[in-house]
């Protein structure tokens, strides 16, 4: 009913009505939400089976998610998250084909109030979960972007709740999907990952959130690099990681102190993928060492750590994973590791422990994990490297102090009979099985010990319980690899000879029966499922997926060879040698070839090379032939310039060379050169001399622009008259004031006198009047004296100022006319320079001549066999050739 009735509302409803829409919205989801937790009833999937009948219900539901208003898009998206997690499947396909179904739910993420966008996270966790084609929707909506920033936010690791919903989902749109994983490389979304790893080297600081927020990042990262990855879009994305320096974080952490072990554990795994089958990455971690002193590789610290029973199980598990993917399509690294054991490259002193020290402690302990562990890893340095195998069997172990020391090889199969754990022999079995595949040298070393071939006919035709059956099937696969790769080179223990052996004493079906126990096991088919060693105790740590790799590649083969006759034998044996020789052809053929391309590639290179020298050359010609064609026109243009008389002259010349000189004309000649070498001597003389002469114009130059700029004061001089002028002027008004206050004194003073001859005479003076009148008088006749006093030492100071200003003009007379002289020598010195660099451009000409004249008389000395003083001669050889060739064509004229 309750249904119904919200069906009926979603589609008759008006948007004024939000809170009743929120009441039942809120209620529905509550009822599916209390009745989910009873899963006898199962009420909630019912009501989300009778809801989603009509998918109208949901497309009403996805439209009112765009309403803004809190009280109707909240309860709408918990509604439709219960909805999906009640029935997602069928919600999904309904929102798939919705139109614009997922894009309304994106936007849920860009909504401002937090507790809308963090639901929206779950809604859309919901909503991914196990559909492929919804992932690829929302991940081209923009939604790693979004999700990234939110981390961001949020305080990547060290944020709460909401960076692990949103790593939840980022795994749901990445795991197991290709394209999402493409477009998040090529996105470069896998550099904004670093930062969530900067967690320091701390003690502390490390909450329960942390933990959880960090090891669904490092699940994030093993998502892209996942070996069940296409092995295309894992290399990209291993490179992208070393390229942005995710991987040296990584290791950082991997190094770190402090970190909680299974943060480590995830840590090392991620590791293992990230650098597995990657040459590159490899070789970066086998650069990295731990922190210690001295300093040691990172691989021997994580070995130490995988030979110690004292450490965690799943860490154990963890380095061995590494220490695999470390060795994963790594030649280089496989050698490393092998030639840690050899003797020229073991520590006398004792003070490093190398990584093969610890395999054959490992090796050799009392803990069968550490026997296990020690035996696989060995066996991952020889996986599908025929030259370590052969390396591994010089190494040579000391058993005890006194006895001589016994080969690995031998070692392995004195503890394999000595009756050990199962756990141990499985492993040395694991390891003598790859070791001899495919390596008939070591078959031979192992056939060589005559007790190794009756132990494992006994331990194979004995009847033992079903917890030995294991290890008969691994005894039967070692002596099935030594019969099959077996090259014939021992008499005694031939291939016929030892399948009479099996024949004899075990039996052909019994042998394939045993055989067949390896992958019957319960345990076989789980480890070749996935390359990481991930089991749930120690006892269940039985078999290596690469070693289940090799029995199905070897069971069938050693099945064949058991059956077949001798005559089948010898005529595989002819195919073999027939098929070596075709292949030592073929290989042949493809060295010739391969020698051809380099002599080919080298050939190429040397055309290239000759064609950039030619191109160089035939650039150089040009230039010289331009150059040579500058000199000829400058020596025809000095030829010219030269006059006939110098023509004349070589003409006489080139007719006495054509006629014959004789020794008098010869003498003549060097005196001419003589003479002319003299010459040349006196006009650089003349030509120095007036050098000096430019020289001391210049500096005579130099001194009267100095001389003009100290008379270029002047100006300066005549502000300083037009500052007297002005106080001058400030003055004389002065003076005027002073002269009219002195007119009015002595008017007053007049005035008082004639009031005082008046006084006397109309009325008798008393004594005080007079004094008074005696008084004003005096006091008027000193004013008029101090004024007078100060007119006068104006006057003094007007003619003072007269008298300077008249020598300022004098002066500034003066300067001008200086100037004026000045002027009139540097136009003089301007055309005397004029002059001389004439004259001496004039020189130069006549020196070349002269040059060119003596060159010519030197050349045709040395034509005709008389020796000539070599001497530093300034001129282009260039143009003294051009010069000897049109001296030849006036002589032939």
């Amino acid at each position: 009913m309750l249904c119904v009735l919200l069906s009926l509302y979603l589609r008759n409803t008006a948007w004024k009505w939000e809170s009743k829409l929120w009441s039942i919205l809120s209620m529905f989801y509550k009822r599916i939400e209390e009745n989910s937790t009873r899963p006898s009833e199962d009420l909630g999937s019912q009501f989300t089976e009778i809801f989603i009948k009509q998918p109208e219900n949901v497309t009403l539901l996805l439209s009112l998610l765009e309403e803004f208003d809190f009280h109707v898009r909240w309860p709408g998206v918990r509604l439709l998250t219960s909805l999906l997690k009640q029935l997602g499947p069928p919600v999904q396909q309904i929102v798939l084909v919705s139109p614009m179904g997922v894009s309304r739910l994106m936007d849920l993420l860009a909504d401002s109030r937090e507790i809308i966008r963090n639901d929206g996270v779950l809604l859309l966790q919901a909503l991914t979960r196990s559909n492929g084609a919804i992932q690829k929707i929302v991940a081209f909506e923009n939604a790693f972007e979004r999700l990234l920033d939110i981390i961001t936010e949020e305080g990547n690791s060290d944020g709460g709740i909401v960076v692990e919903d949103c790593l939840i989902l980022l795994q749901n749109l990445l795991k197991n999907n290709n394209s999402n994983q493409n477009f998040f490389k090529e996105g470069s979304y896998i550099q904004r990952m670093k930062p969530w790893f900067e967690v320091g080297d701390e003690n502390s600081g490390w909450s329960a959130q942390k933990v959880t927020n960090l090891h669904l990042m490092l699940q994030l990262v093993r998502v892209l690099v996942s070996p069940t990855n296409p092995p295309g879009a894992t290399s990209s994305c291993q490179k992208a990681m070393f390229q942005c320096g995710l991987l040296q974080q990584l290791c950082t952490i991997l190094m770190a102190t402090g970190i909680p072990a299974d943060i480590l554990t995830e840590t090392i795994n991620t590791v293992s993928e990230v650098i597995r089958g990657c040459q590159v990455n490899q070789d970066y971690f086998a650069s990295v060492n731990a922190p210690s002193n001295p300093p040691r590789p990172a691989i021997v610290v994580l070995l130490m750590s995988m030979v110690n029973e004292r450490q965690p199980f799943v860490l154990r598990c963890a380095v061995l994973y590494c220490f695999q993917c470390f060795l994963y399509k790594n030649q280089k690294g496989q050698g490393e590791i092998v030639a840690t054991l050899l003797p020229s490259t073991i520590d006398a002193t004792g003070n490093s422990v190398s990584a093969g020290q610890l395999l054959c402690g490992g090796l050799f302990s009392t803990d069968s994990l550490s026997n296990w562990c020690a035996a696989v890893a060995l066996a991952h340095a020889l996986q599908g490297n025929a030259t370590q195998k052969e390396q591994l069997l010089r190494v040579q172990l000391a058993t005890s102090i006194g006895n001589p020391p016994v080969s690995l090889l031998q070692q392995c199969t004195n503890i394999l009979s000595q009756g050990s754990k199962i756990q141990t022999r499985v492993g040395l079995l694991m390891l003598l099985c790859t070791w001899l595949s495919n390596c008939p040298i070591a078959v031979t070393h192992f056939l060589h010990n005559s007790a190794n071939v009756p132990f494992l006919t006994g331990q194979i035709a004995e009847n033992l319980g079903e917890e030995e059956q294991l290890v008969q099937g691994l005894c039967a696969l070692l002596l099935g690899i030594s019969i099959y790769f077996n090259d014939n080179s021992l008499e005694n223990y031939m291939k016929e000879k030892l399948k009479q052996l099996i024949e004899k004493r075990i039996g052909k079906e019994n042998f394939i029966e045993k055989l067949g126990f390896i992958s019957k096991h319960e345990l076989y088919s789980r480890a070749s499922q996935k390359p990481q060693p991930n089991f749930p105790s120690p006892e269940y740590m039985i078999f290596d997926h690469e070693f289940t790799k090799l029995v199905k590649e070897l069971e069938g083969v050693i099945t064949k060879a058991i059956y077949k006759s001798s005559e089948e034998d010898k005529k595989e044996e002819e195919v073999k040698k027939t098929l070596e020789q075709h292949d030592n052809i073929v290989t042949h053929y493809k060295n010739m070839i391969r020698e051809q391309d380099l002599q080919l590639e080298e050939l190429k290179q040397q055309v290239s090379t000759l064609r950039c020298q030619n191109e160089q050359l035939q650039t150089a010609v040009t230039q010289q032939a331009s150059q040579i064609q500058q000199h000829k026109d400058q020596y025809n243009l000095l030829k010219v310039q030269l006059g006939k008389d110098y023509h004349h002259q070589g003409s006489h010349s080139d007719g006495a060379q054509v006629n014959g000189i004789q020794p008098e004309e010869i003498s003549r000649l060097r005196e001419e050169i003589e003479e002319l070498k003299s010459h040349q001597g006196l006009l650089q003389s003349q030509l120095a001399e007036k050098d000096s002469l430019i020289e001391n114009l210049k500096s005579s130059q130099v001194s009267a622009l100095n001389e003009q700029a100290s008379a270029a004061a002047s100006p300066r001089d005549s502000e300083q008259v037009i500052e007297l002028k002005q106080e001058l002027s400030t003055l004389k008004s002065q003076l005027n004031s002073q002269s009219l206050e002195i007119t009015r004194l002595q008017a007053e003073n007049h005035e008082l006198l004639q009031r005082a001859e008046a006084l006397a005479k109309s009325v008798p003076v008393q004594g005080e009047s007079e004094n008074v009148i005696a008084a004003k008088t005096t006091d008027v006749e000193g004013r008029l004296s101090a004024l007078l006093q100060e007119t006068k030492e104006l006057k003094n100071e007007i003619k003072a100022l007269s008298e300077e200003k008249t020598a300022v003009k004098k002066q500034l007379d003066s300067s001008n006319s200086t100037i004026a002289i000045l002027q009139t020598e540097k136009d003089k010195l301007d055309a005397e320079v004029t002059d001389s660099k004439k004259e001496q451009d004039d020189l130069l000409v006549l020196l070349a001549d002269q040059d060119q004249k003596i060159l010519s008389l030197k050349s045709k000395l040395k034509d005709l066999g008389h020796p000539v003083e070599e001497e530093d001669e300034s001129g282009d050889q260039e143009d003294d050739d051009d010069e000897m060739d049109d001296g030849d064509k006036d002589q032939d004229i």
